[in-house]
């Protein structure tokens, strides 16, 4: 008997839209709310890498994200000259297994929708435009109030709402998100036939430049520069500033800018990490995914820690027949230093290009592809 029978999930991104599907499909009532008014991600474009499939098949929507996504299995390192040359090819870890490709890059919003149309199927009650203002627990469940104006009982409530966690501040959780230094832009385009894997630029007037095919007709590009507020720029100035940012770049580079024409595909954020100490729950309260957990990609885990911290949770709540100290040790036990590994090395790296500092690059990848090839 599950040690839940009905459940609040908050936050319909990938940590709470995976941690709805587990759990529904193990017959546990999912009610799922999200503020946004419909399927929606930040974002162009998402580089997932083995483990992160693993998860997607565990869910049951691995075959339809690997019809639209772009599966490939090396990594090239590329000059910031003339030429665009490549300086060498990196082998990218199977991670997942050898079922599935080392990596695959995917339009966000697609895998959003292929992820809430799962949850529908296995019986997920989705309400978009919506959000709860208040949450009062006892030893038996959660009452929540909705800004609607209704209310529900649960035996749990998943705060999986992101970085800003509107959960995270009304259970008290401290946490200090901070700025790492350094801005990305992303644009999402068509994909040059000549791109079929990811690309990588170190150096130039930039600390990365970078792309990934998402789809058979389909990129992101992205640049990683020195942190700085670009909120006062038009539309068509973030095009413009992207667009000169990648001037030093080449090779595919030139194709992909020539196709850089849609000031609304082109979006400006700073990275910034966070990790919470455990316990990462209150009660009957457990926040998983950026709630928890948050760091710049450098090395593309974060979808695939929020997959794995949704799965890790509902086999707990779905194997064991208390919600209690027993199941909270097993939880923090799976998730909390292997997140804490992900997290510092992701910070490590952006530690070095901040510093300009050549470190020790392949040892830090291969021990994180070491770590998450073992299931969470």
């Amino acid at each position: 008997m599950p040690a839940v029978n009905n459940v609040l999930v908050v936050g319909a991104g990938l940590a709470g839209t995976a941690a709805a599907i587990h759990l529904a499909r193990g017959g546990v009532a999912v009610d799922l709310v999200e503020v946004k008014p419909e399927v929606t991600a930040l974002g162009s474009g998402i580089t997932l890498q083995g483990n992160a499939l693993r998860e997607l098949d565990r869910l049951g929507v691995w075959e339809a994200a690997r019809e639209r996504g772009f599966p490939f299995d090396v990594t090239g390192i590329r000059a910031p000259d003339p030429q665009g040359r490549v300086l060498f090819e990196v082998p990218d870890a199977r991670t997942g297994g050898p079922d599935y490709p080392a990596v695959m890059g995917m339009s966000r919003p697609e895998l959003a929708r292929i992820l809430h149309d799962r949850a529908t199927l296995v019986g997920v009650k989705t309400r978009f435009g919506a959000t709860f203002t208040e949450l009062r627990q006892d030893d038996a469940g959660v009452d929540v109030a909705f800004a609607d104006g209704s209310t529900g009982r649960y035996d749990l409530v998943i705060g999986a709402d992101g970085i800003r966690s509107q959960t995270r501040q009304l259970i008290g959780a401290d946490l200090e998100t901070k700025r790492v230094g350094m801005g990305i832009w992303r644009a999402f385009g068509p994909r040059p036939a000549g791109v079929t894997r990811t690309d990588l630029y170190y150096g130039g007037p930039s600390y990365i430049a970078g792309y990934c095919p998402t789809g058979e007709d389909s990129l992101y590009a992205y640049i990683v520069e020195p942190a700085q507020d670009r909120s006062a720029l038009t539309p068509q100035q973030r095009l413009d500033t992207m667009i000169e940012l990648s001037r030093a770049y080449h090779g595919p580079w030139d194709d992909i800018r020539a196709s850089l024409t849609d000031s609304s595909r082109v979006n400006y954020t700073w990275f910034e990490t966070h990790l919470l100490d455990p316990p990462w729950h209150r009660g009957r309260v457990v926040l998983i995914g950026d709630a928890a957990h948050t760091c710049p990609p450098t090395i593309a885990q974060g979808g695939a820690q929020a997959l794995e911290d949704a799965a890790v949770l509902a086999d707990l709540l779905l194997t064991l027949d208390v919600l209690g100290p027993r199941l909270w040790a097993a939880f923090h036990a799976r998730r909390y230093d292997r997140v804490r590994a992900v997290v510092n090395a992701s910070n490590q790296i952006a530690r070095w290009l901040l510093d300009h500092e050549q470190g020790d690059l392949p040892s830090l990848m291969r021990d994180i592809a070491v770590l998450v090839s073992q299931p969470a």
